[in-house]
């Protein structure tokens, strides 16, 4: 992993770079990429690299041109299978200058165009400059595990790995964007295009863009989910399909550990974190492995003891950390720097801390579990999906929320996290008079969410995965979450479970193959038998919830008082403060604590919002 930034600067008034503007939009990339650093500079073109060494340690610095020098590329991120890749380009007669696997991409570039991305299983984002075509293409990998932003500006298209170093251009000049806090209220977080930044956008996962010389910018999807129409029926028996996912979960895993560096894992004491563990340990099973996991110690649900029992199991050295809760108010500005937005919950602090102690320990690459229950049907709202078929409950959903349900999803009965319409009516109680005048602009609901012909005559099962992977998955749980809290300590996360080829496989297995009868994850739990101890498998499903707001206020917390004063809501204008006030009263009630997941934790939006402002627009 590492850090990208540049610029084309397409205004043919202007003769020479602003040198200067390019240097502090890569310095300000160190934490992504602290060994090497380096900028390069050619007609109308900047492009800036800090690089994270992983893989050819010796000469794999960036930029990396092709034979001729008319292509040049700067590439965030990992080609997991350029092993295969490279071997098939030498037999075709292409020079390799260096041993890291990402030169792979220009060479691909040559042979096919634009066409090769769907060759790579990885986790990247680039941008490569064509000196014959003068032009831009850039790509996001197709599970958007790593970002890119960009913007155009006076004449200029600028682009990064984070927002942070856009803002470091002269050209750009930007404000909060409403619509991508109310995405921040109303879903798991922000959601690509959208930024918490006007006109800074994020390249969605499986698309590219080009950016022509004369200033066109044109994107296109090159790979989504393809689910079936109608439930999936099964085509074979269920051993032909356990035996194929242990074979793509192995090669997922094995091709993660592809690295010159030592790796580590994250150990949750859950199931998909110790799925990982137990390959490791079978394909390294002469090697102690470095595991890491986060200890609540104020938390009445500890994981420690399943934490420590697949260590044991797995020849895992164990580091866990000691999370107190007092460390989330002296980490969330921290965060929020890092995430560059607002978020719903606090538990991005425990995250960052994780990912000091992996790189205390020296260690630079770890392996992580999510995607499993995006995927294999792992979250509650599957098994409510299927009682609800069973008529164990009713919908007593009105007429109005069916009618904005058809509308986001083209299914006026299927239910996703909450009443969106009485929820409308929270948020514009939530935002300030002078906001709530257009809110019906501004409101993301009013805004494209998903291309609904995607997810038009699946099943409901895979009507949900898909909603979870574009809303959950891909902006929060492995960007704002994932990269940017791992990549704030300079490491790299890497994720088995999001392997191209699994992923693509999954698509294709029968429904009850995911959620057999009310157990959910069926096929990994299968395939886990011979892996891990059983106490994990069978151990009912547990979600963490950092203490949000009510903790913050109930601990009298300054700088948090400050944030939520009456004064300065009302004078920053987004919300109501009397709603505000209300919201703090009732939190800060001694023993009050929100009723998580089924209640929305308000008030820590409104907080980070605040952070958030205090961090990019003072």
């Amino acid at each position: 992993m590492c850090g990208i930034c540049g610029f084309v600067n397409l205004d043919r008034r202007v003769n020479g770079l602003d040198l200067d503007s390019l240097n502090s939009m890569t310095k300000i990339l160190h934490h992504r990429g602290p060994d090497q650093f380096d900028m390069i500079n050619f007609e109308n073109v900047g492009l800036g690299f800090t690089r994270l060494s992983i893989i050819g340690l010796e000469n794999g610095m960036q930029p990396i041109s092709n034979e001729d020098d008319t292509l040049v590329l700067i590439c965030n991120g990992e080609i997991f299978n350029y092993k295969e890749i490279k071997k098939d380009l030498l037999s075709r007669g292409h020079r390799f200058k260096t041993q890291t696997d990402i030169e792979v991409i220009i060479h691909l570039y040559e042979d096919f165009g634009k066409d090769f991305l769907n060759q790579l299983n990885g986790q990247f984002s680039f941008a490569i400059y064509d000196k014959r075509k003068k032009e831009l293409f850039c790509a996001r990998d197709h599970l958007g595990i790593i970002p890119f932003f960009y913007t155009y500006s006076d004449h200029t298209f600028i682009f990064a790995s984070e927002i942070k170093s856009i803002l470091k251009h002269p050209a750009v000049k930007t404000k909060p964007d409403l619509t991508g806090l109310d995405q921040v209220f109303t879903f798991a977080g922000l959601i690509s295009p959208r930024t918490m930044f006007d006109e800074i956008y994020s390249l969605e996962n499986g698309h590219h863009l080009t950016v022509s010389d004369n200033g066109k910018i044109r994107k296109e999807e090159y790979w989504d989910l393809q689910y079936p129409k109608a439930t999936m029926k099964s085509s074979q028996d269920e051993t032909f399909y356990l035996d194929k996912f242990k074979e793509l979960f192995e090669r997922a895993v094995e091709i993660r550990l592809r690295a010159d560096v030592e790796s580590g894992l994250y150990i949750s004491g859950g199931l998909d974190s110790s799925m990982i563990a137990a390959v490791v340990n079978n394909l390294k099973p002469n090697d102690r492995k470095k595991g890491f996991s986060i200890d609540f110690i104020d938390s009445l649900n500890s994981e420690t003891n399943y934490q420590k029992e697949i260590a044991a199991s797995a020849n895992i050295d164990l580091f866990q950390e000691t999370f107190l809760f007092q460390d989330i108010s002296e980490r969330l500005q921290q965060s929020i720097y890092h995430s560059e937005c607002p978020i719903k919950e606090t538990y991005n602090t425990a995250s960052l801390s994780l990912s000091e102690t992996v790189r205390r320990e020296g260690i630079k690459v770890i392996l992580t579990g999510e995607g499993a229950d995006e995927f294999f049907a792992g979250y509650v709202g599957y098994r409510f999906d299927k009682m609800r078929s069973l008529n164990l409950f009713t919908d007593d959903s009105t007429l109005a929320e069916g009618e904005l349900r058809h509308k986001l999803w083209g299914d006026k009965n299927f239910f996703y996290e909450r009443s969106f319409s009485e929820f409308n009516q929270v948020k514009s109680n939530l935002y300030s008079h002078e906001l709530v005048k257009s809110f019906s602009e501004f409101n993301c609901l009013h805004h494209p969410i998903i291309n609904k012909e995607k997810i038009n005559g699946i099943s409901t099962l895979n009507k949900r995965a898909y909603i979870d992977y574009k809303l959950r998955l891909v902006d929060h749980l492995v960007s704002d979450h994932g990269d940017r809290m791992a990549m704030a300590n300079s490491v790299e996360a890497r994720y088995p479970f999001l392997d191209k080829e699994l992923i693509d496989f999954s698509t294709t297995l029968p429904d009850d193959l995911k959620l057999r009868d009310m157990t959910e994850k069926y096929i990994i739990k299968k395939a886990a038998k011979d892996l891990i101890p059983a106490s994990i498998i069978n151990r009912e499903k547990f979600h963490f919830i950092a203490p949000g707001s009510p903790y913050l206020l109930q601990n009298n917390i300054e700088y948090i008082d400050d944030i939520l004063s009456y004064d300065l809501i009302k004078r920053q204008g987004y919300f109501n403060p009397n709603t505000i006030e209300n919201l703090k009263n009732k939190y800060k009630r001694p023993g009050f604590k929100i009723n998580a997941p089924y209640e929305s934790d308000l008030l820590i939006s409104v907080i980070t919002f605040g952070i958030f402002l205090d961090t990019f627009f003072k």
